[in-house]
């Protein structure tokens, strides 16, 4: 299928073209955690660049909550203004955006201050960066309950602010994925234990964002197809969860894979010559195509014009791309006339996964620092290099966090 077909969506909405810019973490949040400057041009940039469809990176429901410091809340309509901007820029050359929604669970950094909360208290296992993240709280009744409205909150205000769709997150090991898990979800109660009821936080979560929104507004959901992990959240987990998704209005899943502690969603990170290592999540995406008519996006590793054919072809209705459009943000209106057209991040040959993950990360964010700023990307940047930016730029958004935190309107 040619991936300049429009493709329309259940809610009767259409997307222009098949290519998604997938999410990515960009902390490019300003001092109040609204849209920044740099973060509305970003979007405006990736807008040109003809994708169909924009999804944010993660956007926090609870400011308490975070995936890390400079990460973009929306629990209120403060700062509408801003998100009405990120929304129209996004947006300027015809795709839709869909604002990602999170909540981190035990996977907010230490140093951020902030008590954390999980299914079950069930610390990360990283080697020597378990240190960076503390044993979190088994959540109380009320904890899920607040967790739930906050995500149908955050909803409703994207809707308000222009937003064509939401993407519940409850892929990566972040809280939706630790309550799907039966690694890090151990409860005996109502929410613990069976696959039914370890998938019930996030099918009441969809169910009420789905209700409480206009029927034209595209709600999507961010699915492992398994964790990686023995014991975890595993392909048949997955079908099952997305045969429950089939009948709850949902109008795409994006299907990846991986956790903090098992980064399969960053691929292979040493060499990436071969179709084989792009679109890594696609034998999985094929299988679980099989169980649902909803459309469905695989994310992971693609950034080439064949690999994106061999996608479409295999019955997934959306091509995902992440690094590539941090790499080469024009990449798909290039396929327009060249389809040799690609973009690579330079290979990483470390021996340590979560340190090579870690480094990958801030390779990516690098480069979306720099078409932030309207510098070009600069692919061959040492991993090094990049990891000692990202971690001197983390410092002091923790320490601006924490501030803002301790007292708002000093952090402004």
């Amino acid at each position: 299928m040619n991936p300049f077909t429009s493709l329309r969506l259940p809610n009767g909405s259409q997307l222009p073209n098949r290519l998604a810019k997938a999410a990515m973490e960009e902390n490019m949040a300003d001092h109040d955690h609204a849209p920044s400057d740099e973060l509305i041009r970003l979007y405006r940039t990736w807008a040109a660049g003809g994708a169909g469809l924009l999804i944010t990176g993660n956007v926090m429901v609870d400011r308490r909550a975070m995936t890390g410091p400079g990460g973009v809340v929306l629990e209120s309509a403060q700062f509408g203004p801003r998100f009405k901007q990120w929304s129209a820029a996004a947006r300027s050359q015809g795709a839709q955006v869909w604002m990602q929604i999170n909540h981190p669970g035990r996977q907010m950094p230490v140093a951020l201050g902030q008590e954390t909360l999980a299914p079950s208290a069930v610390a990360l296992e990283l080697g020597h960066f378990s240190k960076q993240f503390e044993r979190p709280r088994a959540m109380t009744e009320a904890d899920i309950t607040a967790v739930k409205d906050r995500f149908v909150r955050t909803a409703l205000l994207a809707e308000q602010f222009g937003f064509n769709g939401v993407q519940i997150h409850a892929a990566h090991g972040y809280l939706l994925s630790q309550f799907l898990s039966p690694i890090t979800n151990r409860r005996e109660d109502r929410w613990g234990g069976s696959i039914e009821n370890r998938a019930r936080l996030l099918l009441d979560i969809v169910k009420a964002v789905r209700q409480a929104t206009g029927n034209g507004f595209a709600v999507s959901v961010k699915l492992n197809s398994a964790d990686f992990q023995r014991g975890g959240f595993s392909a048949d987990d997955a079908r099952q969860v997305v045969q429950w998704l089939n009948p709850l209005g949902v109008d795409l899943i994006e299907l990846s894979g991986g956790s903090y502690e098992a980064p399969a969603m960053h691929g292979q990170t040493r060499d990436g010559r071969t179709l084989a290592r792009e679109a890594y999540f696609l034998e999985f995406a094929r299988d679980i195509a099989g169980v649902t008519t909803l459309p469905i996006m695989v994310t992971g590793g693609i950034r080439r014009y064949p690999v994106v054919e061999q996608v479409l072809q295999s019955g997934i209705a959306v091509a995902g791309m992440a690094t590539a459009l941090a790499l080469d943000p024009q990449l798909p209106s290039s396929w327009r006339s060249d389809t040799k057209a690609t973009a690579q991040l330079r290979a990483i040959p470390w021996k340590n996964k979560v340190l090579a993950s870690i480094a990958y990360m801030a390779m990516v964010k690098y480069q979306m620092r720099r078409l932030a700023s309207g510098k070009p990307p600069r692919p061959d940047v040492s991993p090094a290099i990049a990891l000692a930016k990202q971690q001197w730029d983390t410092t002091l958004k923790n320490y601006r966090y924490r501030r803002w935190m301790h007292n708002p309107a000093a952090a402004a």
